[in-house]
């Protein structure tokens, strides 16, 4: 009698992920000019695994009726998913996700109302090898009073706190490095730290201000060999910041 030998399954090594974050302000460029074909040119050249893009419209009137998140998916061949802030000039206003791999169990998070209504777009991304991770997707109110900002990232960071899951969160964050509102953050997650001197984000032409980034949760499971703010001037009035990391399974 024959047994077929059994050989024991050997772990996966690290798998490569590349994120971006990009506020695409609904395809509008810092020329004020409508143009998503220049959006879906900025995406391509970062190639990313996944994206959390902000400031995206869904068949909203100013937009041409585009729903944005699906067409920037076509275009790309990636998943995509969709998350409303309100109501918006005949169609939605708010966050997308963009992933090369499935997305699952999508769900908006109500945060508290600031200037206007904010939430947070989360999902299910399961990696080769198939461990899966949670990713977050966050714009925060940008006026300067930092009140409505923190309180949205307490409700984050909230969630967040409870996920058994490993997870990228990534977003306009509206605040600067100093501030409360990425100290919240840091106190339990990993920043991915921009290089000294190249972290600014907006405006997109001469940018001024850090205001976009990512973290990445537990830092044991995650090795980051870059972090770059894309050099992208007119597309946005953002700059995308790119991402490439390592997950540990």
């Amino acid at each position: 009698m024959f047994f077929a030998s059994v050989l024991p399954s050997l772990p996966l090594g690290p798998i490569p992920i590349r994120v971006a974050s990009y506020n695409i302000r609904h395809g509008v460029g810092i020329d004020n000019q409508l143009n998503l074909n220049r959006t879906v040119g900025t995406l391509r050249a970062i190639n990313a695994d996944f994206a959390g893009l902000q400031e995206v419209d869904h068949t909203a009137k100013r937009s041409l009726s585009v729903d944005q998140a699906k067409f920037l998916g076509n275009e790309l061949n990636m998943r995509a998913a969709f998350g409303a802030f309100m109501p918006f000039d005949g169609g939605q206003y708010g966050l997308g996700i963009l992933a090369k791999h499935s997305l699952t169990n999508i769900r908006s998070l109500r945060l508290p109302d600031g200037n206007e209504p904010r939430i947070a777009l989360l999902a299910d991304l399961k990696l080769p090898g198939g461990d899966s991770i949670l990713v977050a997707n966050v714009h925060f109110d940008w006026v300067e009073d930092d009140g409505f900002r923190f309180a949205q990232a307490r409700v984050v960071a909230s969630e967040l706190r409870k996920s058994k899951k490993p997870f990228v969160l990534l977003g306009d964050f509206n605040d600067g490095p100093d501030s409360r509102t990425l100290a919240l953050f840091r106190d339990f997650a990993h920043e991915v730290k921009k290089p000294v001197g190249r972290t600014f984000t907006f405006p997109a032409d001469k940018p001024v201000k850090e205001i976009d980034y990512i973290f990445v949760f537990p830092k044991h499971r995650w090795r980051v060999n870059s972090i770059t703010v894309w050099d992208e001037q007119v597309a946005s009035d953002h700059r995308p910041v790119v991402a490439d990391l390592e997950f540990l399974p």
